[in-house]
Formats: structure tokens, C-alpha cells, sequence
């Protein structure tokens, strides 16, 4: 099973608009309205692809009575722990004449201790749950050996910010809960808490370019990469947009891109590369290449969706299309 935390979770609205206009007024069709965050999205694209998940995050106020309801309505199983913030909003708006699109997202408010709490006794349950039937292997190291195959172990995804003025130890924490239970653990964050997650040992990091640079303080990616795997992360996943997705091991590193990049919607492109390595950790896989392979296809798919959380059946077809380069460090 995988388990999705979102510590931030968010109302995401999309609007489509001819042309975005600096300080002009634009008239949209209805827009859309759905559970969103990192996470969550995360969570739609494996739950669609047939894995088993769980996607725990948290919910408070108007806005999370219509996150709630509508992420029920999606199917996708879920535990929400109540909190007194109301859930954030993300604002999309896509310009169609350009194929980009301009996102704003709220900070979020910080919940309380309690609150906190709450949420890592949600993950500790779903993880217990998660464990049952996947014991193969519980307790080992979850960010050892990549390239090595093994039986199927739960998965967990820290995955999305966090609130202003929450907990410097919530994500090392999340990822300890995960270890613990015997979970491969991917976390996609950004800033120290990219650092932190490298530090706690989390099987897979997800960070693009911008956030590595900003994290690291390094210029060069691969350098920027590989010094998060001597904090202990197991394999980095580098996201380098229209440049493709480098999957960086002690090993070596190995890139995928297309030949042309895809216009469209990019806002759950790093979202659904996560959710193609979630399911197939799952599943026991752990080949650098493969994941790589896998997640890049589902990423650039993503592009081609009108709204995060969902990829396009053209997938396969992607996935034979990339081109790959290696480099051996040994």
C-alpha cells in the first residue's frame, strides 16, 4: 500500500483564460475546484492506476467542508484529521494562447501541537495498516541498495510545504515514522526541509532544479544531487523540466527526456513522477533506470491533463519515446 501525508494541504482552483493580461480583467468559464497538494495529487494518479492507497493529510474550515466533499466524491481513500485552520487555497490560471499557466498559492496557517499529533498517529495507523500482507523485508534500512530488487514493503510519501511556523523536526519525523514501519519513504519538499528529509534517510528525494539549488546552495545539479546522498539519501530524482528528469545513485546518474518538450499544464507533472515511483516501490522495483523511465513518462503525460492529479493515457507511448544518457561514477 502507499500512504500519502500532505502536511499543507490545499483547495486547488483552475481557470482557463485566452490570454493572460498584466493588470487586466479576464472572464473565465467555470473554473474547477478539488482536493489538491502534493500529496493528494499524488495520491489520485496511483489510486487510478490501480495501487492501494491511503491519503492522510488535514482539514479545517469552509474551504476544507468542500475539500473534504469533494475529495470523497473522488473515491480516493482517505483519512482527514480535523483542524481549527481553514485548509489554504491554490489559484491556477492556465493561459491558452501561451499553453503555461500562473499559480498562486496561499502559505497555509500552522496547526496546533495537538493537531500535529493527530496527524502522526493517522500515519502511524495507515502505515500499521499499510504493513500488513508486505512484511518482506520490515525494519531494514529503506534507502539501501538501490538496483537491487526485493519483495513489495509499504510506501510512504511526504510529499508538499509546510506551514509557516510548523515544526522544524515534522518532516525527519514523518520519514522516522515510515523507516520504522519498514516503508521505502519518498519525500518531494523543498528549502531545509529538503535537508532534512536527505538527513533522515529518506529512500527517494524529488526535488526540481530551483528547490536543489535552493536547498544546497550548489550551482551544478549533479553536485547538488549527490551531496544529498552523502546526508543519506538513498536516490535522488531531479526534475529539470523541459530538459528531462536525471535519477542521480552512488552509482552513477542516469537522464531521460523527450525530444521535444509538451505544452500544457505542468502544475502536477512532479506529482504524478512521484506517484509512477510510489507504485513501483510497491511493487518491489528498485532498478534506477526503471523508475526513471517510469516517472518521467507519467510526468510528461501530466503536462497533457487540464488539472493535477492525473495523467494521460498516451503514457506508454512517452515512455518508448525517451531518450536516455548515462554516466558511471564508479
Amino acid at each position: 500500500m502507499i500512504v500519502t501525508v500532505t502536511p499543507n494541504p490545499a483547495l486547488d482552483l483552475t481557470w482557463h483564460v485566452d490570454r493572460i493580461v498584466h493588470g487586466g480583467t479576464h472572464r473565465a468559464d467555470t473554473g474547477r475546484s478539488r482536493a489538491g497538494g502534493k500529496g493528494l495529487n499524488v495520491a489520485r494518479v496511483a489510486h487510478a492506476a490501480g495501487a492501494a492507497v491511503s491519503a492522510v493529510t488535514t482539514v479545517g474550515g469552509a474551504t476544507g467542508g468542500e475539500f473534504a466533499i469533494e475529495l470523497v466524491e473522488s473515491g480516493v481513500p482517505n483519512v482527514l484529521v480535523p483542524v481549527a485552520a481553514a485548509t489554504r487555497r491554490s489559484i491556477a490560471l492556465v493561459d491558452e494562447s501561451l499553453g503555461d499557466t500562473t499559480v498562486v498559492n496561499e502559505r497555509g496557517e500552522n496547526p496546533t501541537p495537538e493537531e500535529w499529533d493527530a496527524l502522526h498517529a493517522a500515519v502511524g495507523t495507515a502505515l500499521a495498516e499499510a504493513g500488513h500482507g508486505a512484511g518482506a523485508g520490515l525494519g531494514s534500512d529503506a534507502s539501501e541498495g538501490f538496483g537491487a530488487g526485493q519483495e513489495s514493503r509499504p510506501v510512504l510519501v511526504v510529499s508538499g510545504s509546510v506551514p509557516p511556523g510548523a515544526p522544524d523536526d515534522l518532516i525527519p519525523a514523518l520519514i522516522a515514522q515510515g523507516r520504522v514501519a519498514g516503508a521505502e519513504v519518498i519525500a518531494d519538499t523543498s528549502g531545509s526541509g529538503l535537508l532534512r528529509a536527505a538527513d533522515a534517510r529518506a529512500s527517494v528525494l524529488k526535488p526540481n532544479a530551483a528547490e536543489l539549488v535552493e536547498a544546497t546552495g550548489i550551482a551544478d545539479p549533479v553536485d547538488g544531487a549527490r551531496s544529498l546522498l552523502q546526508r543519506g539519501a538513498g536516490l535522488v530524482l531531479l526534475s529539470l523540466g523541459a530538459d528531462g528528469m536525471l535519477a542521480v545513485s552512488e552509482d552513477g546518474l542516469i537522464r531521460a527526456r523527450l525530444a521535444e518538450p509538451l505544452a500544457g499544464n505542468p502544475t502536477g507533472a512532479g506529482d504524478a513522477a512521484v506517484a509512477a515511483v510510489a507504485v513501483l516501490l510497491a511493487q518491489g522495483e528498485r532498478d534506477p533506470e526503471i523508475l526513471l523511465r517510469r516517472a518521467s513518462a507519467w510526468s510528461a503525460s501530466a503536462v497533457l491533463m487540464p488539472l493535477a492529479g492525473e495523467i494521460h493515457d498516451s503514457w506508454p507511448a512517452l515512455e518508448s519515446a525517451l531518450l536516455i544518457d548515462r554516466k558511471d561514477f564508479r
